[in-house]
Parts: C-alpha cells; structure tokens; sequence
C-alpha cells in the first residue's frame, strides 16, 4: 500500500527545514565575513540537516525525539571539536566558532521542532553575541578585559 502524501505537512517540514538553513546561512555568513574556515555553507547545512532529522523525528516518532536530538548534539561537536586549532605559541583559535555551530544547530532543532518563535529568537541571540565585539561600546569593554587577561598572564579569547 503506498503511502498518503500529506503536501500541507510536507510543506510545513520543508519550509521548517529552509528556515533553518536560512538561519544557519546568516550565522556562517557572519563567521565567513570573520574570517572563520567555517563559513555560511557549513552552517547552513548543519542547520539544514539538524531541522530536518529534529522533524522527521518529532513528527513521525515523537517517542524516540530525544534521542535523535541528542545524537544531532553529539555530531555538531564533533563537527566542532574539528574547528578548535592550537596555533603559534599556543593560542586557541576556532572555538567561537565551534559553539556558534553547536548554537546555530540548536536553534535548527528548534526550528525544525515546530518551536519556529524560539528558535528564530535564539539564532538572532547568537549573530547578536558575534556582533557584539563590533558595536563601539561593546569594544572598549573586550580591550579592556583583554587587556586585564594579558596583564594577569590568563588565557585570550580567539574565534
């Protein structure tokens, strides 16, 4: 017997699934501009994918959700932990945009869950917290921290 195609449904998931890649897009985008090796291609398929899997899941086999939730997770850090590079002198460089990935994947699984408000929300969160060290104010408050961290002989954030 073949199976009823619902097009409203399938609709709904595919235009869950583009939001999301487009979320992701804007996000790389905004790393890509940053000079990060991860640019909006990667992020819009991270994004694309972990939509896609999350609702499937929530949809047909919303008993096991969490489960492939939590294996989307695991992935994107692995994807992440790829990104993470010790450079000269030891400084790490990558891991903004390793969680930025993590993040921008979480907010496709949002997405991708029917939670569309949320989800946008926490995707603007992120480009928002990448941006801020660019807003003048925002600036002078991270020299001056960096500049304490390097009197103090700790670690400097590199993205």
């Amino acid at each position: 017997m073949l199976a009823r195609i619902d097009l409203v449904s399938d609709l709904t998931l595919l235009g869950r699934i583009a939001l999301a890649a487009l979320l992701g897009y804007v996000i790389g985008y905004e790393r890509e501009l940053r000079g990060s090796p991860a640019g909006d291609r990667t992020f819009a398929l991270v994004a694309l994918g972990a939509a896609a899997v999350t609702a499937l899941r929530v949809q047909d086999f919303p008993a096991s959700a969490e489960k492939v939730i939590a294996g989307v997770i695991t992935g994107i850090g692995f994807l992440g932990a790829g990104l993470i590079l010790r450079g000269e002198m030891g400084i790490v460089r990558g891991l903004t945009t390793a969680a930025a990935l993590w993040a921008a994947a979480a907010a496709a699984i949002l997405v991708g869950a029917g939670d569309i408000l949320v989800g946008v929300g926490a995707a603007i969160l992120v480009f928002m917290i990448l941006e801020m060290q660019y807003v003048p104010l925002f600036r002078g408050l991270a020299a001056e921290t960096r500049r304490q961290r390097k009197a103090q002989g700790g670690p400097s954030e590199h993205g």
